[in-house]
C-alpha cells in the first residue's frame, strides 16, 4: 500500500533515538536520592511515552505515595540528572538513511515529542538529527500532548496540510491514539518502548522494521 501524503512526523524516544539506558540511569539516581531502592531498567523503559511527569509519577509510586511535595522534590532532582546524559543517546539504526531519503523526496518533517524541550532540542543537536526537522513540538510547547491530537494539527497547519496527507511515525499506542484523533495515517516501529507492550498491528496502517522502509510505502 502506497500513502500519498506531503509530511512526516516523527515521535522521539523509542522512535528516533534510543533514550532508555540514559533515563533509566537518571530515574535510579532520583530514586537513590529519595532513598527509594532502584528499578530495573525494563520497568522504567516501559514508563517512557507519557511525558516526564508521568514518568516520574510511576517511578515513585514504585515504591511511595507520589505527594504532591515528593513530586515536586522528585522532578527536580530528576531533571539535574538527566541534564547530564540526555545528549548521549544515539539515534536507531536506520534512522539517519530513512531521514535523509525522505529530505531527498521533499516531503516536510516535524519532530512530536512528549518530551519537554529542554531535553528534547538539546538531544536533537546532539544526535545530528535537528537539521531534517522544519519543525519541533515537544512536550511542553502546547496546551496538551499525545494523545491529544493538538501537536499533530498544529504542525499540520503550519505545514499548510491536511491532516489525511500527514503520516505520524511512532513506537507507542500514544502515538497511534494522537494520530487517530487527528485524522493521519499512523505508521509503527517495533523496537520502542510503549509500556513493554507490542502495538495491535490493526490498529495502525503499516508497520516497518526500521526506517529505512518509509521510502517504500510513500513512492
Amino acid at each position: 500500500m502506497a500513502f500519498h501524503v506531503k509530511a512526516v512526523m516523527f515521535d522521539l524516544d523509542g522512535t528516533l533515538i534510543h533514550t532508555a539506558p540514559e533515563i533509566a540511569a537518571a530515574i535510579n539516581h532520583m530514586l537513590a536520592d529519595l532513598s527509594l531502592p532502584a528499578l530495573p531498567s525494563q520497568q522504567i523503559e516501559a514508563y517512557i511515552g507519557e511525558g516526564a511527569q508521568m514518568l516520574i509519577k510511576r517511578s515513585i509510586a514504585a515504591h511511595a505515595d507520589d505527594s504532591a511535595e515528593m513530586f515536586e522534590q522528585a522532578q527536580a532532582l530528576f531533571f539535574s540528572h538527566y541534564a547530564h546524559t540526555v545528549q548521549q543517546s544515539q539515534p536507531y539504526q536506520g534512522v539517519w538513511e530513512g531521514l535523509t531519503a525522505l529530505k531527498q523526496k521533499g516531503l516536510r518533517l516535524a519532530c512530536v515529542t512528549n518530551k519537554p524541550e529542554k531535553f528534547t532540542l538539546p538531544l536533537l543537536r546532539a544526535s545530528g538529527l535537528m537539521p531534517f526537522f522544519e519543525i519541533v513540538v515537544a512536550g511542553d510547547t502546547l496546551a496538551k500532548k499525545k494523545p491529544d491530537p493538538i501537536q499533530l494539527l498544529h504542525i499540520c497547519a503550519e505545514f499548510n496540510v491536511l491532516e489525511a496527507e500527514a503520516m505520524l511515525v511512532g513506537d507507542s499506542i500514544t502515538d497511534v491514539k494522537a494520530a487517530h484523533a487527528a485524522g493521519c495515517y499512523i505508521v509503527t516501529v517495533p523496537y520502542g518502548y510503549n509500556q513493554g507492550k507490542p502495538i495491535d498491528e490493526s490498529l495502525v496502517d503499516a508497520t516497518i522494521d526500521d526506517l529505512t522502509e518509509l521510502l517504500d510505502l510513500l513512492n
